[in-house]
């Protein structure tokens, strides 16, 4: 490993997100200049830019050591850095003191950032808008990638980033279609910003002010769920709802397939397999929820709920219009099966992936077959085209350990927190680690995470980064190999 190429990678990145820093900062300011908030951010920004000119002074590296870069410099750089904008961005939150502890500060920074949405907050709309800005933006980042849009704006890592790209990305591969990953990177984050302001135009029709439609954008495109309420969407009109619900929609889909639509490419948008049954799971849920919540009478509004939680959940967003976790058993337990499936690969949301559920389950049919026809070959296929077997084996492998980091996560919960019963333990640890945000019971749509003991939040923590970074670039920080030239 290249010890001195990943931290002098990580130092720019780190003085790019600080230059960010100044938009929270500049609404800390207009309400306050002089108050503790606002010289949080400008401490925070400060100690950002300081610590990357160290960084970049200590570690210099020649134009040509950017080719050296290997996959274990990628998974380095990539988790690594999370960790530190995680620790980093937390310090607003610290030193503003509207959090009693910096574990908990670094849990809803690592939240924002991982586009989980989980919260220690019980009362959000006491919190300065500095601070709302700050955690709202973290989902905008985090949701198409800090490191996708460092590569869009700054053509700093030549030809090697494409494999900090694909790293940072969602999915079983990413199909770049001969493209330069720079020109791409810029294509999605404008594909990213377009929808961005569309969603915060169509939130002020709905005389949504200003920065509550910047802050729900950004949570709903990233699918995130930070609101700048307590009661969430549940507090605005349907109309909103209605906006809210396309606007998660359009997270959930893989932002590849918006740039067949900006070439004309209708067909091929329509045609994937993955859309179809991310569409599919949605319009089929749809009318179930609908017809038990409206024979429960526990929603006024039966089929805008049913359909806003079922996007919200289904995309890993977590916002809620109702109180959920009052639903019949039944759409409960659907409700948590869809944060194990999340929406597309290569979109803003989490989960393990509708594209990876169809390859497990046409894989596990397989093999079924293969046991009665043991000698017939019969390949993996999607979209049509036969899928290799390295891929077949990646996509397990992935399932296996996310359901290991699951069940590792639920007993830690109750190993360390007396107090938490077995649904919210299993229901905390698959929100935080397909970064869904609210669960059942404790830690339901109208609950927070801040009982949750100290080393409780660190593992949960842990699990978000995990989760937005495919496990792997996280757990390579673990292994000493990775650390050895």
């Amino acid at each position: 490993m290249h010890k001195r190429f990943i931290f002098n990678i990580i130092s720019r990145v780190l003085f790019f997100v600080s230059i960010i820093m100044l938009a929270p900062l500049a609404w800390a300011a207009y309400d306050n200049p002089y108050s503790t908030e606002t010289r949080s951010f400008i401490f925070t920004i400060l100690i950002g830019i300081v610590v990357s000119a160290i960084f970049q002074m200590k570690y210099k590296i020649q134009k040509t050591d950017f080719d050296k870069m290997t996959a274990k410099d990628g998974l380095a750089i990539v988790g690594f850095l999370w960790l530190i904008l995680s620790l980093w961005g937390a310090l607003p939150l610290y030193f503003s003191k509207v959090v009693p502890q910096f574990v908990d500060a670094f849990f809803e920074i690592a939240s924002g950032f991982t586009t989980t949405g989980a919260s220690i907050f019980a009362d959000v709309e006491s919190l300065p808008r500095g601070i709302l800005f700050w955690r709202s933006l973290t989902h905008w980042l985090g949701g198409m990638g800090i490191i996708v849009l460092f590569i869009a704006i700054i053509p700093t890592l030549g030809t090697n980033s494409s494999q900090l790209y694909k790293i940072e990305t969602s999915g079983i591969d990413v199909d770049r279609g001969g493209t330069p990953v720079r020109s791409l990177a810029r294509r999605l984050w404008g594909v990213y910003f377009l929808i961005t302001c569309i969603s915060v135009g169509l939130l002020m029709l709905g005389k949504m002010p200003v920065f509550d439609a910047l802050c729900h954008t950004f949570g709903a495109i990233a699918t995130g769920g930070f609101s700048t309420k307590n009661t969430s969407i549940g507090g605005y009109s349907a109309y909103i709802q209605w906006v809210i619900i396309l606007i998660m929609f359009l997270g959930g889909i893989n932002f590849s397939l918006y740039l067949y639509l900006t070439r004309k490419k209708w067909n091929l948008f329509w045609k994937d397999n993955e859309f179809r049954a991310y569409a599919g799971i949605i319009l089929f849920s749809v009318p179930l929820f609908y017809l038990l919540l409206k024979n429960s009478g526990l929603s006024i509004a039966p089929l805008r709920d049913g359909v806003f939680q079922i996007v919200s959940i289904l995309t890993a967003t977590g916002y809620s219009s109702s109180n959920f976790d009052i639903w019949p058993n039944g759409l409960r337990m659907l409700l948590v099966i869809f944060m194990f499936i999340g929406g597309c690969a290569g979109s803003t949301s989490g989960g393990i992936k509708v594209v990876r559920v169809i390859v497990a389950i046409k894989s596990a049919c397989r093999t079924v077959l293969q046991s009665i026809y043991s000698r017939a070959i019969i390949p993996v296929r999607y979209n049509s085209q036969v899928i290799s077997e390295s891929v077949v084996r990646s996509v397990l492998a992935f399932v296996t350990l996310y359901l290991f980091l699951f069940v590792f996560g639920s007993m830690f919960l109750l190993a360390t927190n007396p107090s938490c019963d077995i649904e919210t333990a299993i229901t905390a640890s698959i929100a935080c680690l397909s970064t869904v945000g609210p669960g059942l019971v404790k830690v339901g749509p109208l609950q927070n995470y801040a009982w949750i003991s100290v080393s409780g939040k660190w593992m949960l923590s842990f699990l978000m980064l995990a989760g937005r970074l495919e496990i792997y670039a996280l757990l390579a920080l673990l292994i000493p190999s990775t650390w050895k030239k």
